[in-house]
Parts: structure tokens; C-alpha cells; sequence
């Protein structure tokens, strides 16, 4: 069914395809400017740091647009807000030229004790007006709209009140803050939870969508697991592909992040969006390719 696409809410930019910073293809990367349109980084992985890391971010900013996703900033804990983070992550954005800066809908640990993973939150009126509230702090520190990811999940609380598509649009708007829409969590959560993925997408508010992600899975039977690795599978690119319709395209973002290949792989990979979506590469890009030939 045709539907008429909805007008972006912030006035960013749809930078095409692109993929993660990672380090084993970091001198890949900055030897021979491969044809990608842009690059996502971690943002914990560029703060604190110097030396070489910090030389290539340099380089890779000077000739791609970047992204910041982070995976720290807790937004749903009850711990104050770390405001030393949040000043190292506006940094961080400032000297990279951040696009935009993206984190989860999650909570990572508990009195100051993080536990390194995206731990889910439950969806009920108090913890939408917790979560509101801190992203509302942190949009006024960062001075821009934080953009939050709906996360991949393998257990509720008995306690949730609403559905985490409701949880999202509700938050959104309610913050004014953007979305990364991650089709393989709608489509991993959706198998884990049994709920209907073109239901969570008819759900979200596609004009606070700013960027998609895009990955493979484990699946091992009776769930799946959301571990970034290897081909996505058709059914995540046809929910991807629904999600183009609904938006006009948004910046797409392939991760791979487990048992990495070569980035040309990678960059295969990420390139079926073309074909499964009918994303055009920015002129812009097109553009600064040609410019880098001898």
C-alpha cells in the first residue's frame, strides 16, 4: 500500500549508506578513502583518548561525514545524569563535526557501576516521564536533539503498561527528540516477544525518525540474538524497506560487529539498500568521489 512519506521533524540530513568505524579497518580506511558515504563511531571509543585513534578520526571527519552512537549514557537509570560524560560527549561532537549524536533506550548499571550491556526498562507512565525528563537534561547540555534507539529485548516486565512502539512515540514526542530505528531489533524483539513488526513500524512517529540500523543475527531457535554479525536477513530488509516508504529514506547505517571481514565486505552488505530500498547516493558523496580519483 502507497503512502505518502512523512516530512522529516529536524532539518538533518539523509547522508545515503553508511558503516561503523571499526578498528581493524581503520588503515583501510584512511589509505584508500573507500567508496562509503559516511561512517558511524562509537562515541566511548574516541573519548579520552589521543595518539592514533584520535589521528584518525581526524582524517576520517576531514573526508566523510560522521555519526556519533553511544553506549553509555543510561538514559533510563536511576543514577544522576554524568555530567563529565555528557561534557566529554559535546566535545567529542564538536571536534568530529557529529552529524548527530545517537544512544539507546536502555539503562547500562546502577551506582556508578557500569555493567556494559543495554539492559531494558519497563514500559509504564513512570519510567516514560524518568526518561522524558533526562533526555530533556541532555538535549540542553548537548545543545541538539538526542536521538534515541529502540532496543533489541529478550525478556518484559510483568509491570509494562504499553507497547514499546506506544513507549517510543509517546517519548518522542513528548521530549521532542529523535529516533534511530533499528529494523533488525523491531524484527529480533518481534520473533523474542511475538508481536506483529509492521505493527511496531505503523506505530512509530516516522517524521521523528533520523537514521536507520540494519545488521544481522543469531538465531538459535526458540530466540534470537541481536550480535551484529554477518548478513541480514531478507525479512529485516523487507521490514527496512517498509520503513523507506514510510519515511522517504532516512541515513542507513550497516553493523557489523562480530567477527568482522574485510570492510569491502562489509560495504557489499550495506549496499543492498540500494536494491532493497531505492536509496540514491547523495550528490554530495557522489560528488567528493569523484573529486578523490587521480
Amino acid at each position: 500500500m502507497k503512502h505518502t512519506p512523512a516530512k522529516p521533524r529536524f532539518d538533518l540530513p539523509n547522508l545515503g549508506v553508511g558503516v561503523g568505524l571499526r578498528t581493524v579497518h581503520y588503515t583501510h580506511v584512511v589509505e584508500t578513502l573507500p567508496e562509503v558515504d559516511w561512517f558511524e563511531i562509537i562515541s566511548e571509543n574516541f573519548m579520552d583518548v589521543g595518539g592514533r585513534p584520535q589521528w584518525i578520526l581526524e582524517q576520517v571527519a576531514a573526508h566523510y561525514p560522521i555519526v556519533m552512537h553511544g553506549v553509555s549514557l543510561s538514559i533510563g537509570s536511576v543514577d544522576p545524569l554524568d555530567r563529565d560524560y555528557l561534557t566529554k560527549l559535546a566535545t567529542l561532537a564538536q571536534k568530529s563535526k557529529a552529524r548527530w549524536v545517537s544512544d539507546h533506550l536502555c539503562w547500562t548499571g546502577v551506582a556508578h557501576r557500569n555493567l556494559h550491556d543495554l539492559l531494558p526498562l519497563p514500559y509504564t507512565e513512570d519510567c516514560l516521564r524518568h526518561v522524558v525528563a533526562r533526555i530533556r537534561q541532555v538535549q540542553d547540555i548537548l545543545e541538539r536533539p538526542l536521538v534515541i534507539e529502540n532496543p533489541s529485548s529478550y525478556a518484559e516486565f510483568t509491570s509494562t503498561t504499553m507497547s514499546e512502539w506506544e513507549f517510543l512515540a509517546r517519548m518522542a514526542e513528548d521530549a521532542d527528540c529523535g529516533l534511530l530505528l533499528d529494523v533488525n531489533n523491531v524484527f529480533v524483539s518481534s520473533f523474542n516477544h511475538a508481536f506483529d513488526p509492521y505493527e511496531y513500524l505503523a506505530g512509530i512517529p516516522m517524521e521523528r525518525v533520523v537514521q536507520f540500523h540494519v545488521a544481522g543475527h543469531t538465531h538459535k531457535g526458540t530466540h534470537i540474538l541481536d550480535t551484529h554479525t554477518g548478513q541480514a536477513v531478507e525479512e529485516v530488509w523487507r521490514l527496512c524497506e517498509r520503513a523507506c516508504e514510510l519515511t522517504g529514506g532516512r541515513s542507513l547505517l550497516y553493523e557489523w560487529d562480530e567477527d568482522i571481514p574485510a570492510l569491502d565486505v562489509v560495504v557489499a552488505e550495506a549496499q543492498k539498500a540500494h536494491a532493497f530500498t531505492g536509496m540514491k547516493r547523495p550528490v554530495k558523496t557522489a560528488q567528493r568521489l569523484e573529486s578523490a580519483q587521480p
